[in-house]
């Protein structure tokens, strides 16, 4: 055995038992029919004119439905005599190429047979001006050279900074189709300033390059397509801050404020920009959020495969798993942090050999005396929230609580023979 076995086998780990959350769940239950009600209503395909071309910008966030919208809307303008085709709109993801962004979209579900139309990836991009607080702006240049752009994104929290445009449309813009170059410039003076970055540029693309409309979504805390918005190119800077909020009050979290380990099964792109939601775990990444659960210390066993080797997230967390280690890919993950400017996210941390390992260095280093009454949530990942698994003394907290419901009998963690979960 290893000095590091011998350190961390006799830490006990506590029987866990399964809880289910329960947040407010707003849904729309039919998203083709509310989707084609709304593009009617406004009449947003109005515009579009036979033979022209219609690029629809895609990014990198696993969002729900949203290659089913996709298909739809790829119908729908067709439908019009128009050739809709498909653009990365992910900024540096998917090591910066091409190719990556175009195999990232592949992975997701966006290919030619399902969506019915091409996808046509380039990192080039065309400058559409300058912004009043004096940055270049950039706009990927096969959407630019279409007679229109449309696209579809969710609208949520940001992971590292506040203000009234975070994740959502005009960071889609600026970011996603400003592609590596647009995002590089956006980040050059680090999140304090990404608040007022982010809309000063985007209203320069929306007034210069050929945005027709787009549509905002609002995700409840099971995943799910709860609101959606279509938006004339004017509307979009006025209305997505009280989407905005609407996205913050709909968030789900982890109903105990103190713990002394978490397990996240994965993290990805596909999550969250940073692997996971900062917001949830109570981990960031820069000094523009606070908030969260006080967590003392957290481990990540894997990376999602849709994530490609992405591990952007790792370097905010304490422990990881050789599984996990072995799938970063530096090229995948280093020019996400090079262009964000922020190198702490994708730092290494401690790896262990298996998912006990994991755990039980959580449990060991979390300055606890009784180490057997250590605290300890697990999760999926922080989009998968509402049934989670907690340590055997939770229980009296979790039944205090009208939002928590336990679930079944305790049980040991079933590790295999190689000491992992699963």
């Amino acid at each position: 055995m290893s000095t590091i076995d011998n350190l961390l086998d006799p830490i006990t780990i506590p029987r866990m038992i399964r809880v289910r959350q329960t947040f407010e769940r707003p849904v729309i239950d039919d998203v083709v029919g509310e989707f084609k009600t709304r593009l009617a209503a406004k009449n947003v395909l109005g515009a579009i004119r036979p033979g022209q071309t219609v690029a629809i910008a895609v990014g990198s966030r696993g969002i729900s439905n949203l290659p089913l919208m996709v298909k739809t809307l790829v119908e729908e303008i067709k439908k019009a005599g128009a050739e809709p085709f498909l653009v990365p709109a992910m900024g540096s993801h998917g090591s910066a190429t091409a190719a990556g962004q175009r195999s990232m979209l592949i992975g997701m579900g966006y290919t030619e047979e399902y969506i019915g139309a091409p996808i046509r990836a380039t990192m080039e991009t065309v400058q559409t001006g300058i912004s009043e607080n004096g940055f270049p702006v950039f706009f990927d240049k096969h959407a630019y050279e279409a007679n229109w752009t449309v696209f579809i994104n969710r609208i949520k929290p940001h992971v590292a900074f506040r203000g009234p445009y975070e994740s959502g449309l005009m960071k889609f813009i600026t970011i996603g189709l400003g592609k590596q170059k647009g995002a590089d410039i956006c980040h050059e003076l680090g999140f304090g300033q990404m608040a007022e970055n982010i809309p000063a540029m985007a209203k320069v693309s929306l007034a210069k390059a050929n945005i027709l409309f787009a549509v905002g979504l609002l995700e409840n805390a099971y995943h799910e397509t709860c609101h959606m918005e279509v938006l004339l190119n004017h509307e979009i800077a006025e209305a997505e801050p009280a989407l905005q909020v609407e996205s913050k009050r709909l968030c789900p979290r982890i109903y105990f404020d103190k713990l002394d380990a978490l397990i996240i099964d994965e993290i990805g792109k596909d999550i969250s920009g940073t692997g996971f939601d900062t917001n949830i775990v109570g981990r960031y990444h820069t000094s523009f959020c606070t908030g969260g659960p006080d967590i003392a210390r957290v481990a990540v066993l894997d990376i999602t495969n849709v994530s490609h080797g992405n591990a952007n997230g790792l370097g905010i967390v304490d422990f990881t798993t050789k599984r996990a280690f072995e799938k970063i890919s530096f090229e995948d993950t280093y020019p996400n942090s090079l262009t964000s400017t922020v190198p702490g996210s994708v730092k290494i941390p401690m790896v262990l050999k298996n998912d006990k390992q994991a755990l039980q260095a959580c449990i060991k280093t979390c300055n606890r005396l009784d180490k057997k009454q250590a605290t300890v949530v697990r999760i999926k990942n922080t989009i998968r929230l509402d049934e989670i698994e907690i340590s055997e003394n939770l229980i009296p907290l979790a039944r205090d609580n009208k939002f928590l419901e336990v679930v079944g009998e305790a049980f040991t963690l079933p590790f295999n023979a190689q000491g992992n979960l699963f």
